[in-house]
């Protein structure tokens, strides 16, 4: 009898000993988990305000791409006014001998 109460004991101290192991791999892999939540988090996170720089940067580009047109277009039309220019100051020193 002794044997057997003995033998249960540490068949008890074993499974005690398995358990407590368990517990120790269920928490370790709930702690994994869990910092892999907060890095997804984190990642979706990066991802939202990169989303949002984007939205911001094309923006800016389309507005810069509208304000070079207009920069363009203002060259072009001093680029004309200024051969108009000379083409008239041309003609008037050609008038009077100059």
């Amino acid at each position: 009898m002794a044997e057997i109460d003995c033998m249960e004991k540490t068949s008890l101290a074993d499974a005690v000993k398995r358990l407590g192991s368990a517990l120790n791999q269920l928490e370790t892999a709930v702690q994994r988990r869990m910092d892999a939540d907060r890095s997804l988090n984190s990642l979706q996170d990066d991802l939202q305000r990169l989303g949002e720089d984007r939205s911001q940067l094309a923006t800016s580009l389309d507005e810069s791409e509208a304000r070079a047109s207009r920069l363009e277009d203002a060259n072009k039309d001093v680029s004309r006014r200024l051969v108009t220019a000379m083409e008239t100051i041309r003609t008037v020193l050609d008038a009077h001998g100059g």
